[in-house]
C-alpha cells in the first residue's frame, strides 16, 4: 500500500492562502469565545469537541505558514462540517430567544437529527474517497454510492474499500451512527409522543385562513365527541371548519381511535392544555376563532364544583378572547348569572325540569323538542330496513308488519322537519302575505307548500313571537320562523298542470282536492314542493266545503274561512266567549280547588339569581311549612295519605334526590296563567321512593310519574352503569303499576332500550337491529325508533347538547326553545298546549282541515300530532300461546316434545316465579282447548290472544294482590288500584307537522301554539291586572269548538 497519496496532496496557492486565512479568523474567534466564556475551570473549555475540532483543523494550516514543506500536507478539513453544526444550532437557539418562540423543541430535535445524520454521511464520503486515493481511486459519486447503500444496511458489493485504512474507517463510522442517531432517534420519538399527547399548536396561518371553532371540556368521553362533530358537521356551509378540542385530559383510546378517521383527522385537532392558561389559549388561537363552546361535565359527582369550572373556563376565554362568541353549556340555574355575558346560554337544569313538567300536559313534549333541535333529513331509509329485518330474519304476522311499517314511515318522515328562518320579502313561502294577518299566512303557507310558520320576530326588535295571534299584520321587514324538512333556500318549486289537476279533481271531492299530498323527503340536492294553482281562489280565502251529502239534516256547517285581516267583531266576539267561559267555569273551579282561593300574579320570591318571571296561579295565603309534608299530620290538618285530601284531579308525582331549586322550572309551566284552574294537577314531590311510599302519596290514582335522574349516580366506574338503579326501579313500577305513565330521565341515550324491557318481544328486537344499522352509519337520532323514546315515555338531557351546537348556525333556537317551554315569557308571544281529537271532531276529517278550523276561531296553530295505536300480538306472545297448548297435549310426536321443551326453558323466568296462578292458568287455558275447537287462521289467532291474556293476567293479579295487601297493612283503601288497565301494547309517534292530507285519528293529540290571552288586553298596568283577573285560557275542547 503506497501511504504517499494519503498523506500529500496536491494544493494550489490560492486554495492554500485561502485556507489559511479562514483558520486564523475561525481560531482566533474559538479562542476569544474560551476566554469570554472562562468560568475559573480551564480543562473545561479545551475539552469541549468542537475547540479540540478547531485546533486539529486550524492549527497545521498556521504551522505551514513557518515550514513552507509542509503545505501539502493533508489535514481533514472535511471535520469543520460538525463546527458548521454546532454553529447552526446556536443560531437557532439564539434566533428563537430573541423572536421569545418558547415552543420549539420538535424542530430543534429534527434539526439536529437531519444535520448529525448529513455529518455522518459527508465525513464517511470524504474520508474514503480521500484513504481510497492509495486504492482504487474513488470519484466522490462511488464513495457517495457506497455510504448511502452501507448505512441502508443493503450493501450490494459493487463498491468496496480495497485498503485496510478505509476498511477501519467504514467501521468506525458504523459505530458512531449505531451510537450517535438512536440517541437522537429516541429524542425525537419523545418528543413526538408528548407533542401527540399535548396535540402541539394550532397554526397562526392557518388560523388566519381559515375557520375554526374552539370546543374546552374538562373530559372528553366519545359520545360527547360524536354528538358534537355530526351536528356541527351536519350543516353544509360548516364542512369547511376546524374543530379545536382544548382538554386538559390525555385523550383515552376510544377518542383517539375515532380521531385518526380520515373523515376527522383532517378537521378535528386535539390540544391538552387548559383554558385558564393564556398559553394554551394561545396554542388553540383562541383569538381567531370563529367560536368557542364551553360544555360541563354533567358526569362529575359534584355538580356546583363542575358549574364554577366552567364560569371560569368562560371567564378567561371571555379576558382573553373578548370578540369570540361563547356558547357555554351550565348545569344549575343557580349559576348562569355568573355567564350573562356569554352570547348563548343553556342551562341544564332549566331546562330538563321545564320538559319534563311540559310531558305531563303534553305528552311527548321531549320527543317533540329533541327531534326540533336535532338535524335530520327525514329516516326514510330506516323504514326499509326495518321491513328487511321483520321480512327476512323475524316471523312477524303480515298483517301487524304492515301496520308497523306504516307508522314508522310516517314517523321517519316528519322527524326531519326543523326550524329555519327567512326575511318575508326574500320569501317565496311568505312573500305574498304582506299585510296579510298572520294566522292567515300560516295557514295558506301551509296549504300550499306544507309549511308550518310558527313565529316571526322584527326587525328593530331581537323578541321572537310565537304565534302572535290573527291581530298581528305580516310586514316585509319580518323574519318569519317556520318548521319544515327543508329550508325554503335549498328548495325549488314546480307548478303542476292545470289538467293534471281538473284530473285530480274528479277523484275525489273539492276539498281534498286542493290539498297537496306532500312526500317531503330532504336529500343531498334540492327539493321539490308542488305548487297549487291559485288563479280559482277569491280574494276572501279558500273554504274547505264538505262533500255533497254534507248538506243533509244534523251536519255540522262547513269550516269558516281564516281571514286576511282579522275584523274587530270578529275578535270582540272571541274576547267576550272567553269571558263568558271564564264566568261559567269560576264556580266549578272553586269546587275543584276544594275550598282554595287561586290569584294571578308572579310568584312572591325567585329561587335563584337569573330565574325569568312568570305569571302563573297563585294562592291568596302562603301555606305553612308543615303543612307540605303529605304523610304527616299537622295542627291544620290530620291527612297522612294523598286519598285524604281528596283531590279532584289527578296527582303528577316527581322522584327526585333533592328538592333543588331546578324544580321550580318544574311547578311554573305546570302553574301559568294560561291554564284553566279546573285543569291544575296537584304535584308531589318523592325524595325516596320504596313502595310504601309511593303508595301513601298516592300512585295508584296519579296522572303522570316524572323519575329524575339522581345526581349521585350519574357517575359509574363501568361506562353506561350510571343508570342502573333507575332503569330497574322504573321497570319495577311499570311492572306494578302498568296504567300508570313514567317518565323517565336517564344519563346516557343508549340505556333508554331498557326502558319497559321485554326480552321475547321480536317486535323490539327488530327495532334493537334497526338502530345497530342506523348507528353504524353515523346517525345520530338512531335511538328514534326506540318505542319508549317515540312515546315520550324517556328523555336524556344529553339530547339537548345539540341545541347549543346549533345555536352556531341557528343563533334563535334557544330562544324558540325555552318560549315553548314556558321559561321565558315575551309579550305577545304564544304558548305550548295540546288538545285530543274525540268521536265530535272526527268530521274535520284531515289536519289541513284542523289547521283551518283552529286559525279562523281560535288563532291556534298546529305544530303536530301525537297519535297512539295499539300494537298487534307479536310473534313471541304466539309461541308462548302456542307451547302452552301443545305442553297439555299428550298425542304430540317427539320431535314436538323436544319443540315444547325448548319453549318452555326459554320462558321458564317467567313462568316459575308463581307456581300456584301459573298452574291454575294452565288448568283454565287447558279447560279452553278442550271446549273449543281448533281453528286456523284469524280464528286461531284470536283464541291464542284470548289465551295469552288470560295468562298474562294472572302474573297482574298476583302483582295486585301484592300491592292491595300492602295498602291494606298501611290503612290505605284499595279501591283506586286498577290492576286490569294495561297500555303495554299501545304503541305512540310523534308527527312533526304533516302533510295536509293527513287523516285524523281518534285520540290523536294535536300539539298547538296558542295566542297570548293577554296579547290583546291594553298595555296599562291597571287595566291589564284587572282584565287578566278576568280572563283565562279556556279548555281545548271549549277553544276550539270542534
Amino acid at each position: 500500500m503506497n501511504r504517499s497519496p494519503i498523506i500529500w496532496v496536491n494544493r494550489s496557492l490560492p486554495l492554500w492562502g485561502l485556507q489559511v486565512s479562514v483558520a486564523l479568523i475561525s481560531l482566533f474567534e474559538t479562542l476569544l469565545l474560551s476566554y469570554l466564556s472562562y468560568k475559573g475551570n480551564i480543562w473545561e473549555q479545551i475539552l469541549r469537541i468542537p475547540f479540540l475540532l478547531e485546533i486539529i483543523n486550524a492549527v497545521p494550516f498556521i504551522i505551514t505558514i513557518f515550514w513552507p514543506v509542509l503545505r501539502n500536507l493533508f489535514i481533514p478539513v472535511f471535520l469543520n462540517c460538525w463546527l458548521a453544526k454546532h454553529a447552526l444550532e446556536n443560531m437557532i437557539n439564539d434566533l428563537h430567544r430573541a423572536i421569545q418562540r418558547t415552543q420549539s423543541a420538535m424542530f430543534n430535535q429534527v434539526l439536529i437529527l437531519i444535520s448529525t445524520l448529513l455529518c455522518l454521511i459527508f465525513t464517511c464520503i470524504c474520508g474514503i474517497q480521500h484513504l481510497e486515493r492509495a486504492g482504487n481511486k474513488l470519484t466522490l459519486f462511488d464513495s457517495l454510492y457506497f455510504c448511502i447503500v452501507t448505512f441502508s444496511t443493503v450493501g450490494f458489493g459493487d463498491v468496496t474499500p480495497k485498503i485496510w485504512p478505509s476498511k477501519l474507517l467504514v467501521v468506525i463510522m458504523i459505530c458512531v451512527a449505531l451510537v450517535v442517531l438512536p440517541i437522537q432517534f429516541e429524542q425525537l420519538a419523545y418528543l413526538w409522543m408528548e407533542r401527540q399527547k399535548s396535540g402541539g399548536n394550532y397554526s397562526r396561518h392557518r388560523a388566519q385562513t381559515e375557520k375554526h371553532v374552539v370546543l374546552c371540556v374538562s373530559s372528553l368521553k366519545i359520545d360527547l365527541l360524536m354528538d358534537f362533530l355530526n351536528e356541527f358537521y351536519a350543516h353544509p356551509r360548516l364542512q369547511d371548519y376546524y374543530v379545536v378540542i382544548l382538554c386538559p385530559t390525555e385523550m383515552d383510546a376510544q377518542v383517539r381511535r375515532v380521531l385518526q378517521i380520515p373523515m376527522w383527522s383532517q378537521r378535528v385537532i386535539y390540544l391538552q392544555g387548559s383554558a385558564l392558561k393564556d398559553q394554551d389559549l394561545l396554542r388553540a388561537k383562541m383569538d381567531d376563532a370563529e367560536a368557542c363552546f364551553i360544555l360541563s361535565s354533567r358526569c362529575e359527582v359534584d355538580r356546583t364544583a363542575a358549574d364554577h369550572q366552567t364560569i371560569l373556563r368562560a371567564w378567561a376565554v371571555k379576558d382573553f378572547a373578548p370578540n369570540c362568541p361563547l356558547y357555554v353549556q351550565i348545569l344549575k340555574p343557580e349559576n348562569k348569572f355568573h355567564i350573562k355575558f356569554a352570547d348563548h346560554v343553556v342551562c341544564e337544569e332549566e331546562f330538563k325540569y321545564a320538559m319534563l313538567a311540559l310531558n305531563c300536559i303534553c305528552p311527548a313534549t321531549s320527543t317533540l323538542i329533541t327531534l326540533l333541535v336535532h338535524t335530520s333529513r327525514g329516516q326514510t331509509a330506516p323504514w326499509e330496513a326495518f321491513r328487511q329485518l321483520t321480512g327476512t330474519k323475524q316471523t312477524l304476522n303480515r298483517e301487524s308488519q304492515q301496520s308497523s311499517e306504516q307508522w314508522q314511515k310516517m314517523y321517519g318522515r316528519c322527524s326531519g322537519n326543523e326550524v329555519f328562518h327567512i326575511n318575508l320579502e326574500e320569501s317565496t313561502f311568505f312573500a305574498e302575505y304582506e299585510g296579510k294577518s298572520f294566522t292567515y299566512a300560516s295557514f295558506h303557507a301551509h296549504k300550499k307548500f306544507g309549511v308550518c310558520l310558527i313565529g316571526v320576530r322584527k326587525e328593530d326588535n331581537k323578541n321572537i313571537l310565537l304565534n302572535p295571534g290573527p291581530r298581528y299584520i305580516m310586514s316585509s321587514t319580518d323574519i318569519c320562523f317556520y318548521i319544515n324538512i327543508t329550508k325554503e333556500e335549498n328548495s325549488a318549486f314546480k307548478k303542476q298542470e292545470k289538467h293534471r289537476k281538473r284530473h285530480e279533481s274528479k277523484l275525489s271531492y273539492h276539498g281534498a282536492s286542493r290539498l297537496p299530498v306532500h312526500s317531503i323527503i330532504a336529500s343531498m340536492g334540492t327539493v321539490a314542493i308542488d305548487l297549487q294553482d291559485t288563479g280559482c281562489r277569491t280574494s276572501s280565502g279558500p273554504t274547505l266545503a264538505l262533500p255533497s251529502e254534507g248538506g243533509k239534516e244534523g251536519r255540522r256547517p262547513s269550516i269558516a274561512p281564516v281571514l286576511e285581516v282579522a275584523d274587530s267583531s270578529s275578535l270582540q266576539a272571541c274576547d267576550l266567549l272567553s269571558d263568558q267561559s271564564e264566568d261559567e267555569t269560576t264556580p266549578s273551579d272553586d269546587e275543584v280547588s276544594a275550598g282554595l282561593e287561586y290569584a294571578k300574579g308572579y310568584p312572591p320570591y325567585s329561587p335563584y339569581i337569573g330565574s325569568s318571571p312568570t305569571f302563573c296561579h297563585l294562592l291568596h295565603e302562603k301555606v305553612p311549612f308543615c303543612c307540605l309534608r303529605l304523610d304527616k299530620g299537622c295542627q291544620h290538618n290530620y291527612y297522612e295519605d294523598a286519598k285524604a285530601y281528596g283531590f279532584k284531579n289527578k296527582l303528577i308525582i316527581v322522584a327526585a334526590e333533592t328538592a333543588g331549586n331546578g324544580l321550580y322550572n318544574f311547578i311554573v309551566p305546570l302553574r301559568a296563567y294560561y291554564r284553566p284552574k279546573k285543569e291544575l294537577n296537584p304535584i308531589v314531590l318523592l325524595l325516596d321512593n320504596p313502595l310504601d311510599d309511593l303508595l301513601r302519596c298516592g300512585i295508584t290514582f296519579a296522572a303522570n310519574m316524572v323519575v329524575v335522574d339522581k345526581e349521585s349516580t350519574m357517575s359509574a366506574e363501568e361506562d353506561y352503569m350510571a343508570d342502573a338503579k333507575t332503569i330497574v326501579n322504573v321497570q319495577t313500577l311499570f311492572r306494578l303499576f302498568s296504567s300508570l305513565s313514567i317518565i323517565t330521565e336517564l344519563t346516557h341515550p343508549a340505556n333508554m332500550r331498557f326502558m319497559q324491557f321485554r326480552a321475547k318481544d321480536c317486535y323490539s328486537l327488530a327495532l334493537s337491529k334497526l338502530e345497530k344499522k342506523e348507528r353504524e352509519k353515523g346517525s345520530n337520532l338512531a335511538f328514534m325508533f326506540r318505542l319508549p323514546f317515540a312515546a315520550g315515555r324517556v328523555f336524556s338531557i344529553s339530547m339537548l347538547d345539540t341545541l347549543l351546537y346549533q345555536s352556531f348556525v341557528k343563533d334563535y333556537m334557544i330562544s324558540i326553545t325555552r318560549l315553548l317551554l314556558g321559561l321565558d315569557t315575551t309579550p305577545g308571544s304564544g304558548f305550548l298546549c295540546s288538545m285530543k281529537i274525540t268521536e265530535e271532531d272526527l268530521w274535520i276529517r284531515t289536519y289541513a282541515r284542523l289547521y283551518q278550523k283552529l286559525c279562523s276561531s281560535t288563532g291556534d296553530i298546529p305544530i303536530g300530532v301525537y297519535r297512539t295505536e295499539s300494537q298487534k300480538l307479536t310473534t313471541s306472545e304466539s309461541q308462548i300461546s302456542i307451547s302452552v297448548e301443545e305442553w297439555e297435549d299428550t298425542k304430540d310426536t317427539r320431535e314436538q316434545v323436544n319443540y315444547r321443551s325448548n319453549h318452555r326453558n326459554s320462558t321458564s323466568s317467567d313462568q316459575s316465579d308463581h307456581p300456584l296462578l301459573r298452574r291454575k292458568s294452565m288448568q283454565w287455558a287447558r279447560r279452553l282447548s278442550r271446549r273449543v275447537p281448533r281453528h286456523s287462521g284469524k280464528t286461531a289467532e284470536r283464541i291464542n290472544q284470548q289465551r295469552m291474556n288470560l295468562y298474562r293476567r294472572s302474573e297482574r293479579q298476583e302483582l295486585a294482590e301484592l300491592v292491595k295487601n300492602r295498602m291494606k297493612h298501611l290503612g290505605l283503601s284499595p279501591a283506586g288500584y286498577d290492576e286490569m288497565n294495561d297500555h303495554q301494547n299501545n304503541l305512540s309517534y310523534i308527527l312533526i307537522n304533516p302533510s295536509p292530507d293527513t287523516r285524523l285519528e281518534l285520540n290523536d293529540i294535536v300539539y298547538l301554539i296558542r295566542p297570548d290571552p293577554l296579547a290583546y288586553v291594553p298595555n296599562t298596568a291597571s287595566s291589564r291586572k284587572d282584565s287578566f283577573c278576568n280572563t283565562v285560557g279556556q279548555d281545548t275542547r271549549e277553544e276550539t269548538q270542534l
